[in-house]
């Protein structure tokens, strides 16, 4: 009976708590619908404060993506200030983390202008550029697909990836 409990107590976590290549292959695909926004929202649900900080700056990604769809524009307003303040607060405890950087960026560069959240574009492409020569394995790879998408980057700019 013990056996059974720890088993199933194991696959509600693993559930709860998604794994990092799955989300970011979910993430370079969750604007591009309200489906897989909300799948992406739905994935990063169980995610919480107490998560490796990286996860809380997905789940923040995935609040600012979801409000972009909510029919209520006071809905909306209220889901965009909870992801951005989230967002902030998390790179506020790991600013020089180079992924974090990617997502507010990623985030900076789609929203409208009338959101006032598109101040800290220059600084996040200037610190993956410094950046990304230190990097290496998969997360290299990331930054790079992200980079050479981004409308952020001019292709002049863009030459630092390749």
């Amino acid at each position: 009976m013990k056996l059974l409990f720890s088993i199933l107590l194991l696959i509600g976590f693993s559930a709860t708590t998604p794994d990092l290549a799955s989300i970011r292959k979910m993430y370079s695909d969750v604007a591009k619908s309200e489906i897989n926004a909300k799948e992406f929202t739905e994935k990063m649900s169980g995610v919480t404060s107490n998560d490796d900080k990286i996860l809380v700056a997905y789940k923040a990604a995935s609040i600012l993506v979801d409000s972009k769809f909510e029919k209520k524009l006071t809905e909306k307003i209220e889901r965009f200030k909870e992801g951005a303040k989230m967002l902030e607060a998390v790179i506020a405890s790991e600013p020089n983390n180079i992924e974090m950087r990617m997502i507010r960026l990623s985030i900076q560069e789609n929203v409208p202008g009338i959101t006032g959240y598109k101040k800290n574009i220059k600084e996040d492409k200037k610190f993956l550029t410094v950046h990304y020569p230190t990097l290496t394995g998969t997360l290299k790879e990331y930054i790079k697909d992200f980079v050479l998408q981004s409308d952020s980057f001019s292709t002049k700019e863009k030459q630092f990836v390749k």
